[in-house]
């Protein structure tokens, strides 16, 4: 008589276990696939896009951020699309700190622009424990005025993060640029470890992560792929993700840089609305080469916010009433305010 050994009953903790090892060995958008969604059928692409889109958002409703430049130029950094780089010349003049008073008036006519959330960049290597009284008192004084806060000011500590996030800051902005592979073509003095080190310090601090990063900059389709993996593959994905055009910019190594096809950016703006389905996806730098056809492709592609203003730090950006012409045209509206 044959003899059988009797199957092990599957406990509901060895599941846990099992589900837990997959989650973490595996990551949730392989490169190869997310390059496979760029390969899509324009048509195609833009419907997937647009059923991610629906399921999260209003299709017809765009959030309005501003950006302020609160401390210009002078940065150690070396990154090759940046004007405020102190290794180029671009006719840019390095400039102190905002005072709050300043940052408070221009805060409150962002807001009543339209704007929601209030973003303030320094160009900065990392903040000096000093610089971060006076970005403090600017947080709380922008959020005293009901909008919601952002802050970019380089590389973090994680006690700079806490600083930040007992401030009452919101998000915090820190871009991965590009992916891996194709990030030492574009700076020399930081890793892309570093970056990654700054995201784990904002989590850890309980702040809300805007990531994103640039195209345009002569990279592939499949670094383009990889820039979006390494964002989706976050854990959490960021909450919000600025997708920049390059702005070429005379005096840096990528002044001459040759244009990026308009519908390889809509692709990259599709292809985050699908892989970061609940993020905020944003149109940032570089709206103004893009015209209105293509800037409603990308709203059409799941973008649904902007940088509202007519500067982005030190490059221009379409002007307000610009922006509100062409959402009226596209039956479309500002988010309000909580």
């Amino acid at each position: 008589m044959s003899s059988t050994v009797a199957a092990q009953p599957i406990t509901v903790h060895a599941a846990r276990k099992k589900i837990t090892e997959v989650a973490t060995t595996r990551e949730a958008w392989p490169a190869a696939e997310v390059l496979a969604l760029f390969e899509l059928p324009f048509n195609d692409l833009l419907w997937r896009a647009q059923q991610a889109h629906r399921e999260h958002f209003n299709p017809n409703e765009v959030e309005l951020a501003t950006l302020l430049s609160i401390k210009t130029g002078g940065c150690p950094e070396d990154c090759g699309y940046c004007p405020q780089s102190s290794h180029y010349d671009t006719g840019l003049t390095a400039q102190k700190m905002m005072a709050v008073d300043e940052v408070i008036e221009a805060a409150r006519a962002a807001k009543d622009s339209g704007a929601t959330r209030f973003c303030m960049g320094a160009a900065w290597r990392s903040p000096k424990d000093r610089d971060l009284d006076a970005v403090e008192d600017m947080v709380k004084a922008v959020k005293a005025l009901g909008l919601e806060t952002c802050a970019t000011l380089g590389m973090l500590k994680a006690a700079q993060a806490k600083r930040l996030a007992d401030a009452g800051l919101d998000y915090y902005n820190h871009n991965l640029d590009s992916a891996p592979e194709f990030y030492q073509d574009i700076i020399s003095t930081r890793d892309y470890q570093d970056r990654l080190d700054t995201l784990g310090h904002v989590r850890e601090a309980g702040l809300k992560v805007c990531c994103g990063g640039i195209v345009g900059m002569g990279e592939t389709r499949a670094h383009r792929a990889g820039l979006i993996a390494q964002l989706a593959n976050l854990n959490p994905y960021p909450e919000s993700v600025p997708i920049n055009h390059l702005v070429a910019v005379e005096g840096t190594p990528l002044a001459d840089q040759e244009k990026l096809d308009p519908l390889e950016f809509v692709r990259t703006i599709a292809v985050a609305r699908i892989t970061m389905p609940k993020a905020r996806v944003r149109l940032s730098a570089g709206r103004r080469e893009l015209g209105d056809g293509v800037q409603a492709l990308c709203y059409l592609a799941g973008a649904n916010s902007i940088f509202y203003g007519d500067k982005l730090l030190v490059t221009g950006n379409p002007e307000v009433e610009q922006d509100r012409a062409l959402l009226g045209r596209l039956g479309m509206q500002g988010k309000q305010g909580s």
